[in-house]
Formats: C-alpha cells, structure tokens, sequence
C-alpha cells in the first residue's frame, strides 16, 4: 500500500501532480453540471473543487501550480481572442455602437462601486484590501480572465512581500455573481413594466420589415431599351445596387452571365438582390416573368462549397476570376453562421462556405480548386495558435512607461495574446496565416485552458480560504460582491430600456455579454424564441472582455502599490 499513500503525499512527482489536476478537475465539472433553481455553475465550480483540494493539504510544487496557472490563462484567453476577432470591428457598426457604450458604461460603474464599497466597508490602510476588493470584483462580474490578469499584476506591485490570494475573494463573490446577473435582468422586467409576449411580437414586426438583409430571387425580362447592348458591367455601374445575376436566356440558350456578357431586349435573368432593392432592380431592367429554368438546355446546378485550401485564405472573388475563368457565379457567403452578399472585394477566408451557381461540371471545378474538405478542416492549425501566443508574449512583455504609475504598465501574458489573437482572427490571411479552427477545436482548448487555471488559482487559494470566509472579511466580500454585481444592471439596464428604447431581449444579451456569463446568456436565450439574446451577447462580448482584463491591470498597477 506504501505506492497508494506515496500516490497521494509526494507532491513533487509528476504522477502525483496529473493525478491532483484530474481529480479536481473531474469533480469540478461533475458538480458544476448540478442545476439549482434552474443555474449552475458550469467548470467555474473546478475553482471550489481546487479550494476544497488546497484545504486539506492535497497540493502540489507553488512553482507548478503557478507554471500551469498561467500557461491555461494564455491558451484561453487566446482562443477567446481567435474566436472573437472575425467580428470584433463589426461590431462597432450604428447599432453595435450604443450596445458597446451601454457594455462601458457598465464596466465603468462596476469599477466604481467596487471602489465606493471599499471607502466605505473597508480599511483604505491596510495593502492588502484593495487587492481583496479586485478579486471580489471579478467575481462579481464572473470573469475569470480579469482574475488571472489582476493576479499577473500583483506580482509586479508586491515583489517584496506575497501579493494576497484574491481568488479568496473571487470565489466569495462569484455564486452570488451567477444569481444576481439573472436577477437584476428580471427586476428590470419589472422597474420597465415589459410584457414578454408584447416583445417577441415587435421583434416578429422588424424582422418582417427589415428588407435590407433579406435575400430575393425574381425572374426578370429585359425591356429598358438603354440596356441594349450593353454590358453586366455597365448595368452594375449604372443602377448603382448590389445584385447578381445567376443565369440569362438569350435566343433559346442558357448561360452563366460575366461582367462583360451583352444584354438585349427581351433576355431573360435570373437575379438576387436585397429585398429593399428588388423594386428599384426590376424598375431599371424589366418586369418579372416566369421561367422553368431547369426545362432549358443547358442545366444549371446551385452548390455550397466549403474553403478548405490554404491558398484561397484572403483572396476576393475578382482575385479568383470565378466568371471568366470558371464560367459560374457566386451569390452569397456564409461565414459563421452568417450570410454575407457576395461582394467582390470581400476577402474569402477558409471555412467560409460560398453559394456557386453554373455547370455541374465547372461547379464541380470550383469545388476542387476550394478544396470542400471537411476531413482537412477537422486539423486544427496548431502552428496558427503557437506563433500567435509567441508574439502575444512579446507584445505584452512590452513595458509602456505611464507618468504616475509606480512601474512600467505591461499588458501580460493575458492582454498581450488576447489583443493579438483578435488580430489575427481578423486580419491574419493577409500575412498567409491559416486562423480557421471548428468550434469543438476552438472550444475544447479553451475549456482545457480555462479548467488548469481554475485547479492552479484553487488549490493555491485553499490553504487559507477558510480563514478568509470564517475569521476574515468573507461574509463581506459576498455583500459588497452583490452591489458590485446587481446595481449597475439596473442602471444600464433601465437607461438602455426607457433612453434608447432597446428591445428587452437585446438588453438580456447585452448584460450577459458585458458580464461574460454564459448563465446568464443560456436564461436569455431560454425566454426568446429568437436569436436576439445571442445577437446582443456577441456584438458587445469581445469589447467587454477586453476592458475587462486591461481594467483589472490598470487598477492593480495604479491604485494596489505598496
């Protein structure tokens, strides 16, 4: 038995240590899957498995747990970053403008009642309290990445004395956190007097109204005499409005129509556009008409294909020369769950699957030269990830010398990969990097990132997390976390309700995009029949995170010196 209690009591051992991390992460995940009241946890509960774990001795190495600590902090917040940037500058658009500044808003009240709560409940003597108060902030907020940032920083402000364990104070905070997210949403429901079904009801009005994203498909006949021949060239230029003409039928024959095919009288096309343009597309070329196109001579085929070749990544439809060269057309891109129109100037990217119109054969075509390859796609593309996290590294080991701040601030080993993974996402195929992973790729290294550095900040914090709770300020870390949590959602929330007159569901999302709680979101989503939760939650997501990591340092290097 002395190799089973050898198992479990060398801590220095290499079996010992992936034991420990399998243990907690195991039952973290296992008790966070518990629903009470229709919540849960999630893998944040690994975080209390590991307190539980530290508690009783059951540990490992400080330099280990702190070397796993911060390599799972940068491998998650990276895919986080990767995920996001895509659509991270979209999101800055009219509407994602005033959701983005109700998210900083947000943010910005969170800090300063945290800071409100200290003057006020705390003793502004003592070093180590401010720092408590930032754990309980982030606990609050239920992000865990401005944990790790804020834990980063601490160890450049205490370098002579050991920087608190805040994670005592996230943890605190953190359950109430879950719970007061939702609800503070419901009582808004409440203070603003909404009727569910009367919100479902505008959103049914808007999206049948919403023409301008609504793809249409008419059949049209040309009888506009300037028309005559002239080319698809001329006719976009002149009618000024996206469309896309898939198919003419000239003298009996059909074909797939190029910038530089001749129209004349009494053509026939097949043409996609906007629902909002199809008026003014018909009104300029000739009224619609009905043709059996799949009766004519020479058959056409509509096809999705996947990108899966490298070469393609960053490439535009004119690059490609998909009309002349191919003899097809292609009507729309869709690119995460999104439909994109097929404007020409609009960089394909690998995992993008693009709508092809024409020949079987030359469809066909088209499709090798893209690739369509699930199977390639299921390799995620580890080099892609790697390089990202080394010039991460470097950009956020730059030290950026601020007048006033006690040392150089630094956006870490959090703020560095995050900001260049967005980066990358978005702009990546221009340097030749391949950023595309699947969602599950994506998501399991993150989750796997996101679940070391729970165990690691756990079981570091356990051995003196009861003493914080029982004999310490634990029961006032709870308080003061809820006020962090619920006071500014309902002044947010209810400004973005009776000042902006945001649909109630949109402000769901927005909340738990700007709080980075998945709960939160999963409640939203279960009360809409429609994607808006989801909708809000991703437009202001990737902003939210941002500032909450460079908050968390700003605040420790600022304010946390000693």
């Amino acid at each position: 038995m002395d190799w089973f209690i050898n198992l479990f009591t060398t801590t220095n051992s290499v079996a010992h240590i992936v034991l420990l991390y399998s243990i907690v992460i195991a039952v973290g995940v296992l008790l966070g899957k518990i629903k009470v009241g229709g919540i849960s946890l999630g893998v944040t509960f690994v975080l209390f498995a590991g307190i539980l774990a530290g508690h009783v001795g059951f540990t490992a190495p400080p330099e280990i747990l702190t070397f796993i600590q911060e390599f799972g902090l940068v491998l998650f917040v990276f895919m986080i970053g990767l995920q996001v940037g895509p659509g991270f500058f979209e999101g800055f658009g009219s509407a994602g403008l005033r959701l983005n500044a109700l998210a900083t808003t947000t943010i910005i009240l969170n800090v300063a009642v945290m800071f409100a709560c200290y003057f006020i409940f705390f003793d502004t003597s003592d070093p180590n309290n401010l720092p408590m108060m930032v754990g309980t902030l982030y606990g609050a907020v239920t992000n865990t990445p401005g944990l790790g940032a804020a834990n980063e920083a601490l160890g450049s402000v205490f370098t002579s004395i050991k920087p608190p364990q805040i994670a005592s104070g996230y943890a605190c905070a953190y359950p109430l956190g879950v719970v007061g997210i939702i609800g503070a949403t419901i009582l808004i429901r409440y203070i603003c007097k909404v009727k569910l079904d009367k919100e479902e009801e505008a959103l049914e009005n808007k999206e049948n109204d919403n023409s301008n994203v609504k793809p249409h498909q008419i059949n049209l006949q040309v009888s506009n005499k300037y028309l005559e021949g002239k080319t698809l060239k001329q006719v976009h230029r002149f009618l000024n409005r996206d469309f896309i003409c898939t198919r003419i039928l000239h003298d009996g024959h059909v074909s797939i129509p190029n910038r530089d095919t001749i129209f004349h009288i009494d053509d026939k096309l097949l043409v996609v556009c906007t629902e909002a343009d199809a008026e003014a597309v018909t009104a300029f070329i000739g009224p619609e008409v009905d043709v059996e196109w799949e009766k004519q001579d020479m058959p056409m085929v509509s096809k999705r294909i996947l990108i899966t070749r490298a070469s393609i990544n960053g490439k535009t439809l004119v690059d490609l020369h998909m009309s002349r060269v191919y003899g097809v057309n292609v009507t729309r891109i869709t690119r995460q769950g999104m439909d994109l129109f097929a404007s020409s100037t609009l960089p394909l990217q690998v995992g993008d699957r693009i709508m092809v119109v024409g020949p079987e054969d030359a469809v066909n075509r088209v499709a090798n030269m893209m690739g369509n390859s699930i199977r390639r796609l299921d390799t995620p593309n580890i080099a892609t990830i790697f390089i990202g996290i080394i010039i991460g590294i470097l950009f956020g080991s730059l030290p950026i010398a601020i007048p006033g701040m006690p040392v150089p601030l630094k956006l870490g080993i959090a703020g560095g990969p995050l900001i260049i993974a967005i980066l990358i996402g978005r702009y990546g195929y221009k340097v030749h990097l391949v950023t595309y992973t699947t969602t599950s790729a994506n998501m399991m290294l993150r989750e796997i990132g996101l679940v070391l550095f729970l165990a690691s900040v756990g079981i570091k914090a356990g051995a003196g997390f009861w003493n914080t709770v029982a004999e310490g300020d634990g029961l006032l870390y709870v308080l003061t976390g809820f006020i962090i949590t619920v006071l500014p959602i309902l002044i947010t929330g209810t400004l973005a309700r009776i000042k902006f007159k945001l649909n109630y569901f949109t402000i769901m999302g927005m909340i738990a995009g700007t709080y980075t709680d998945p709960p939160a979101l999963a409640y939203a989503n279960s009360s809409c029949s429609k994607d808006v939760p989801a909708v809000g939650y991703s437009t202001v997501y990737p902003l939210s995170m941002f500032l909450r990591i460079f908050t968390a340092q700003t605040i420790v290097l600022v304010c946390c010196g000693v």
